[in-house]
């Protein structure tokens, strides 16, 4: 759902832009327009239409699109590695804050990190009081583009959308090109600010439009339209962005801009919601945290907007030099992304001592269900609201194969339950897994077509392919653990065959072997770990002296009188044989990964 949201956004861009323009206008500055409409006489003043909604319309197409194109590079940049920094760093609830802030500083996206953090909760690789810290940090992280955008540097805007196009053009490495996408991004960013102010300008001195916002100084309106605006386009950021550039050209105050920014708080929190639909209770405690902290912090302040703008402006730079309109379209922008970054500092200063509370209270609001086994199983870890950042989704996929190991895990389990003298009914459990390892590879498959080719780096598509071939060797090797050994455990009750006591310990011995190896086979693609990958090229030597102990013990019995010998040779030989290629498919996983790093080495 969220990811149609956005592949639809471009459609109704200009339609949402133009609702929350007018919509921020009725809410802006009423007691500043007043003052000035006293104080000055007011003359009719002509307004080119035409020309003010064709600079708006344009300059918030070309803002979105410089969000856009910035947040997708900086994802291709940073996005290696953030999942082990984020590990890392969850120790206690202020590390986990400042891990959350600094990497929804990085990602521009505190919708991702809230993804992440349900993906590591899934896997069971933290608590919800560790995400409850990071989701806290990630609030504080979303301000830190509203920083940035406040710098008025409009004039200088084409400059770095020059500057990065030339990167972009003549770099001939995917990291090059990113930094120049960045750099564009911001550049786009600035300049659809200075359209969208220069375009709400005339309304300064509009008699009609003042008098509107006379009518309409409502803080609750202001936070409704900024919620809704942020749920439409699924970023706080932009949001507050967008209220930046309408202050620069003087059409809202410092308290509308805040009334604006406290609801894109509350508006993020969709993309949330909605990526927790369908998913695991964990999954959903999460997104209810990230709402209930939000709301909360909301609540707080939105009785105290005239107190807060105060204590902004008392701690804002000014611009004495500057009177008037001119001067609040100066002073504004700034006081706006201080704010927004005051409230959810203080926020979560005040609430990273209730993280325990919070944390129970959601378990409580989402308590656990009696499980359900789904008659077809489904992936656990493919989000696609992680398919714009490559490198974040590829790691994603990297769990998803873990599960698949720990389905075929399972099928060696069930196999070494049944034995030799396995019913019907157990072999069958073998045979449904086999499925569910087929509907998990189709979905990884899938999932791995769906990323954005062009914004990932060769170490990406390189892992991409490894991701491929391993999900592929999985399935062929399931596929052999239930058409070959248990086919074979059928036809050898079929003819009354049970292998002697001797030879058995040598087949239980190989099969451990291969068992254990095929384990580590995907516990080294999920953890990515080519230390693991070793280890299944050192169960070689054991795999081979097994067999050839087995041979050896298979041709001292050849001779043997008994009238089933070469029956019973043949199935014991037919196991041996299929444990040897069962064996090889891990190996070759492995030596894919090995190979992998080893490039990887070479070209760093």
């Amino acid at each position: 759902m969220v990811r149609f949201l956005k592949q639809q956004q471009g459609r109704w861009f200009l339609l949402c832009g133009l609702a929350f323009c007018c919509a921020a206008a009725l809410v802006g500055a009423p007691e500043t327009a007043v003052e000035m409409a006293e104080e000055l006489p007011v003359t009719e003043v002509d307004v080119a239409w035409g020309t003010v909604w064709m600079q708006l319309f344009g300059g918030l197409a070309l803002f979105l699109l410089g969000m856009d194109v910035m947040s997708d590079a900086i994802k291709a940049v940073a996005g290696d590695g953030l999942k082990m920094f984020l590990a890392k760093m969850t120790g206690n609830r202020f590390t986990g804050a400042l891990s959350g802030a600094l990497i929804t500083g990085i990602l521009n996206s505190s919708s991702v990190t809230t993804v992440l953090v349900v993906g590591f909760i899934s896997a069971g690789l933290m608590s919800l009081t560790q995400a409850v810290s990071i989701i806290m940090g990630a609030n504080v992280g979303s301000t830190f583009a509203a920083q940035i955008i406040a710098f008025n540097v409009t004039q200088y805007a084409l400059l770095p959308v020059a500057i990065g196009f030339l990167v972009r053009f003549v770099a001939k490495g995917d990291r090059a090109r990113n930094y120049g996408d960045t750099v564009m991004g911001l550049g786009l960013i600035f300049f659809g600010m200075g359209l969208m102010g220069a375009a709400m300008a005339p309304l300064r001195d509009y008699q009609p439009f003042l008098d509107l916002m006379v009518q309409m100084n409502n803080p609750v309106m202001g936070i409704l339209v900024g919620a809704v605006f942020t749920a439409l386009i699924q970023s706080s950021a932009a949001t507050t962005g967008i209220a930046i550039a309408l202050a620069s050209g003087g059409s809202i105050t410092l308290e509308a801009g805040v009334a604006l920014a406290l609801g894109a708080n509350i508006g993020t929190c969709v993309t949330a919601v909605l990526a927790a639909l369908g998913k695991s209770r964990p999954a959903v405690r999460a997104a209810v945290a990230h709402v209930l902290i939000n709301v909360i912090g909301v609540a707080a302040w939105a009785f105290f907007i005239p107190e807060l703008c105060e204590l902004i402006r008392a701690i804002s730079p000014t611009a004495e030099s500057l009177t008037g309109a001119e001067r609040l379209s100066v002073e504004v922008p700034r006081q706006i992304a201080n704010a927004h970054t005051f409230f959810n500092v203080a926020n979560t200063i005040v609430l990273i001592w209730f993280t325990s509370l919070l944390a129970k209270l959601c378990e409580k609001l989402v308590p656990d269900r009696p499980e359900v086994v789904p008659v077809v199983v489904q992936p656990k870890y493919l989000d696609r609201e992680l398919l714009e950042a490559p490198s974040l989704a590829l790691q994603r996929v990297q769990l998803e194969v873990g599960h698949v190991g720990a389905v075929i895990d399972s099928m060696f389990a069930a196999f070494k339950q049944a034995g030799w003298e396995a019913d019907a009914e157990q072999l069958n459990v073998i045979g449904r897994k086999e499925e569910d390892i087929e509907i998990l590879t189709e979905h990884i498959l899938k999932y791995l077509a769906s990323m954005p080719k062009e914004a990932m780096s060769q170490k990406d598509g390189q892992q991409l392919l490894l991701l491929m071939t391993a999900s592929n060797y999985l399935r062929s090797l399931s596929g052999m653990l239930k058409t070959e050994l248990v086919d074979l455990i059928q036809q050898a009750r079929a003819e009354h065959v049970v292998p002697s006591e001797a030879m058995r310990q040598l087949m239980s011995t190989v099969y451990h072997a291969v068992w254990e190896a095929t384990n580590l086979c995907a516990d080294a693609i999920a953890k990515d770990d080519p230390e693991l990958a070793r280890q299944v090229l050192e169960h070689s030597a054991l795999v081979k002296q097994t067999i050839d102990e087995a041979l050896e013990y298979q041709a001292e019995r050849l001779s043997l009188s008994d009238p089933n010998r070469l029956v019973v040779f043949r199935v014991e030989m037919e196991f041996i044989d299929n444990m040897k290629r069962i064996y090889n498919q891990a190996k070759r996983v492995a030596k894919h990964q090995l190979k992998l790093v080893k490039e990887q080495l070479e070209h760093s």
